[in-house]
């Protein structure tokens, strides 16, 4: 079964990041400042935010990486697990029709 903590938890800190962003702006523009002040605030603002979306979207990337890994790690092991079970089926057919063989010649 997939694991939702992940999913949740960058929902919850996308939705802290948004309504931070929002407070952010509402606090400049309702600031008793000059334009130009409150815009240079606001685009200080834009690029820690950028820069804050950017490390998180590196880390999701990271954090792809490693279930995907993971995931293949997962695979190759049932793989090796299934064809041990098969290569084993098949020896014991060979031996069973050896055997079955071996009684019709007596």
């Amino acid at each position: 079964m997939a694991d939702d903590r992940g999913s949740s938890s960058s929902g919850a800190l996308l939705a802290f990041l948004s309504g931070a962003a929002l407070g952010a702006v509402a606090a400049l523009l309702l600031a008793p400042r000059a334009g130009d002040e409150s815009r240079e605030h606001l685009r200080g603002y834009a690029r820690r935010a950028e820069g804050n979306l950017r490390d998180l979207a590196g880390l999701a990337g990271e954090t792809v990486e490693d279930v995907v890994g993971e995931g293949k790690e997962f695979v190759d092991s049932k793989k090796a697990v299934l064809r041990e079970a098969f290569d084993a089926g098949r020896e014991a057919m060979r031996r069973e029709r050896d055997r079955l063989r071996e009684e019709d010649r007596s």
